[in-house]
């Protein structure tokens, strides 16, 4: 592999891990000249579905695009880029899971804030605000109300407690 910094022809792997899924190798390579270290990612080659737009365009699936939507809402918050990445293997793999030659976008934004939900609450909140389209403060604190309520208690018994 070329060394992205120098254009080195010869570069060495230092660490070889496999994704908690299975899904891509990490690679971690250290160029024989300029002795910078870089990540690589190896995954298998599966074609994923043609995008449907809403204005009924179809386009080809654009990893950068994802990575890009996912960028933006998590801008300045403290999430790490590996994290990132298991979110966008995730979004694919639910794609190609699905076995559908085409995929409406809103699909796409669904699986992005689940994943961002995960992920980050502000950024769930950022992401989702744009993509439903907030046009007045009550949909801001339907949203905010979400993410903080906290879950049912489970049920002991078959019986939910009352409140």
């Amino acid at each position: 592999m070329k060394c992205p910094f120098c254009s080195h022809p010869d570069t060495q792997v230092v660490e070889t891990r496999v994704a908690e899924d299975g899904g891509f190798v990490r690679r971690r390579r250290q160029c024989g000249n300029c002795e910078k270290r870089f990540t690589t990612y190896e995954r298998p080659e599966v074609s994923l579905p043609v995008i449907v737009k809403k204005d009924g365009r179809r386009i080809d699936y654009d990893r950068s695009k994802l990575r890009g939507s996912f960028s933006l809402a998590l801008r300045k918050r403290p999430v790490s880029i590996d994290k990132v990445d298991m979110a966008l293997e995730h979004v694919e793999d639910k794609l190609r899971t699905l076995g559908a030659r085409e995929v409406q976008t809103h699909l796409i934004g669904e699986l992005v804030m689940a994943e961002l939900q995960k992920l980050d609450k502000v950024a769930y909140i950022r992401y989702a605000s744009v993509y439903r389209s907030f046009e007045d403060i009550d949909q801001f604190k339907s949203i905010v109300d979400e993410v903080t309520t906290p879950p049912p208690e489970p049920k002991k018994d078959g019986v939910r407690k009352k409140d």
